[in-house]
């Protein structure tokens, strides 16, 4: 997994004197989504979805297509076979996501879920996928890790959704967690934010830490 990772740092990182990018490996995880689930994606598009400005979306479809990750045509943007492989690696550890209403483990308004498959390793005291969410713009983050088919805190075996069976009954249906799974809450003042901000720390986690066995 780790040279997938690799690779999205290699995508994000400056040409020789250019100037400071505004995206980042989030970023790049959200025009790959964005490219899987439509033939073609335009800039327009990619500019309202990812939240940047038409140069900085010039810049991201340039480092795109000198990795070989995109072709563009008349019609937009499309995945090439690299592509296409590093969004379904990427997607075998990321393979659900989702927005979530605000509930009693959430910190703002609004809140996006993801999902790590088997990382429940990789997770601490949680303070690190928050900070990653602040360091994008966000709001902060609530860590759960998947245990005994409970949703528990980072070092505790408290069922933190005991009192809210509606928001355990969503995440257990839309996310499909399993053992030692790990969700990811991130939250922020719009949505874009939180999105990103939770995708970042989910890329982070990864990063962070040694290639697990289970994804060679």
């Amino acid at each position: 997994m780790h040279m997938y990772i690799r690779l999205l740092e290699k995508i994000v990182s400056r040409y020789g004197p250019s100037k400071m990018l505004s995206f980042n490996t989030a970023h790049v995880l959200k025009t790959l989504q964005l490219l899987q689930h439509n033939a073609y994606v335009s800039r327009a598009k990619l500019s309202k979805d990812l939240g940047l400005g038409e140069g900085s979306i010039k810049t991201l479809i340039k480092h795109l297509k000198a990795n070989s990750i995109i072709s563009t045509t008349r019609a937009g943007c499309y995945l090439t076979s690299k592509g296409k492989k590093l969004c379904t690696n990427l997607l075998s550890v990321i393979p659900s996501e989702l927005f979530i209403p605000t509930n009693s483990i959430t910190v703002g308004n609004h809140n996006y879920a993801v999902l790590l498959r088997d990382y429940a390793f990789a997770i601490g005291s949680g303070l690190e996928q928050r900070d990653a969410v602040i360091r994008f713009g966000g709001q902060g983050a609530t860590t759960l890790l998947f245990k005994d088919s409970k949703f528990v805190m980072p070092r505790t075996d408290y069922d933190c959704l005991k009192k809210e069976p509606d928001m355990r009954n969503i995440l257990v249906s839309k996310l499909k967690p399993q053992e030692d799974d790990v969700i990811i809450i991130g939250s922020a003042s719009d949505k874009i934010t939180a999105e990103l901000g939770t995708k970042s720390a989910a890329l982070f986690t990864i990063a962070s830490h040694e290639k697990h066995a289970g994804f060679n």
